[in-house]
């Protein structure tokens, strides 16, 4: 692993670990709240290991923060991220990878990822903070995406929203489906 990519790993570390503190939970605590092992969570204060997406919406759930508290550094003035740069975190049960692209800054509501999704099992998604909603835009592709219960299949350039805090779920039926996610939050 080089020095660019233990970056992230350990800007992640540090965000869980002062987001866990500033919660006054302990390792066991947090553990059980996320519910993952205390290892796990040790592991990942350590900067070790690589968490997935699940992982880290449950730790951003257990410690009442948003997802990006825990994966993006604050930033200053013009950012510019270029193809290929931002480290994508990866699902575990699907061939799925979100790049947080903005934070959202305080007093804001809204989180803009970049997703790619492979064919395969769908990325299922549990409810996320109440009044989330969460706006798609297929960029390439093909996917099935939306409310658990009845997604739409969407083809590159369709637009859907649907309430993020139920369950949801963004299934690619082509190779090479990308996609324009905002998360917006209360």
């Amino acid at each position: 692993m080089t020095e660019q990519s233990k970056a992230p790993l350990k800007a992640i570390a540090a965000a869980i670990k002062r987001h866990r503190e500033a919660a006054g939970l302990s390792l066991t605590e947090a553990a059980r709240r996320a519910q993952i092992a205390k290892s796990t969570l040790s592991q990942l204060e350590s900067g070790v290991g690589n968490p997935s997406v699940e992982t880290l919406w449950a730790l951003a759930l257990a410690l009442d923060v948003s997802f990006t508290d825990l994966v993006d550094p604050p930033r200053a003035g013009v950012v510019i991220m270029r193809v290929g740069e931002g480290e994508p975190v990866r699902s575990e049960h699907s061939d799925y990878a979100i790049t947080l692209l903005a934070h959202a800054p305080a007093g804001s509501r809204r989180d803009l990822y970049k997703l790619a999704a492979e064919p395969g099992p769908a990325r299922e998604s549990e409810p996320h903070t109440p009044g989330t909603i969460e706006h798609v835009i297929l960029t390439a592709g093909s996917a099935k995406v939306g409310p658990s219960g009845s997604p739409a299949t969407l083809q590159a350039g369709d637009y859907i929203s649907y309430p993020g805090d139920a369950p949801h779920i963004f299934e690619a039926l082509e190779a090479g489906t990308t996609a324009i996610m905002i998360h917006e939050h209360r």
